[in-house]
């Protein structure tokens, strides 16, 4: 059967699958049967057994660089975050540090004017504040998966 992974819990690798049928199955760790391992939104193969999800593989050019293998966790921690922010902010040192490579090249090419500095700076800065007043818990769920 085909399907999409819902949700996938960062500190035990389990998870929740929607399959094509409309119902609802549920997966762990083992049940991975690629070395990527689940992420949100990935399209994915698998078999059932009752409410189970096996054998799971992903689908063919589904492979997302926001992967994490079953059970591995990525430990990023907040404060570390917000003073890369404050420090090196406008290289956007921090979204490397965060995974959010996208951003952190935009922040990087756009330091090299200085019209383009004082956005950076101004949103360094606003990332700094941020990271400093947002709960652990909502930081693990942004920024703990790889």
């Amino acid at each position: 059967m085909r399907g999409q992974v819902l949700g996938v819990d960062v500190a035990t690798g389990n998870g929740q699958i929607s399959g094509e049928d409309g119902q609802r199955y549920v997966f762990r760790p083992d049940d991975w049967a690629d070395r990527v391992g689940p992420s949100v939104g990935a399209h994915i193969d698998f078999e059932v057994e009752g409410r189970q999800a096996r054998r799971i593989y992903r689908q063919p050019g589904t492979y997302s660089s926001t992967a994490t293998a079953p059970g591995r966790r990525v430990d990023r921690n907040k404060i570390v975050a917000a003073l890369l922010a404050f420090f090196l902010g406008v290289f956007g040192v921090h979204r490397f540090y965060l995974g959010r490579i996208g951003s952190g090249i935009v922040m990087l090419v756009l330091t090299c004017t200085f019209f383009g500095l004082a956005i950076t700076g101004i949103w360094a800065f606003v990332d700094f504040i941020r990271y400093l007043i947002m709960s652990d818990a909502e930081f693990a769920t942004r920024y703990q998966q790889a």
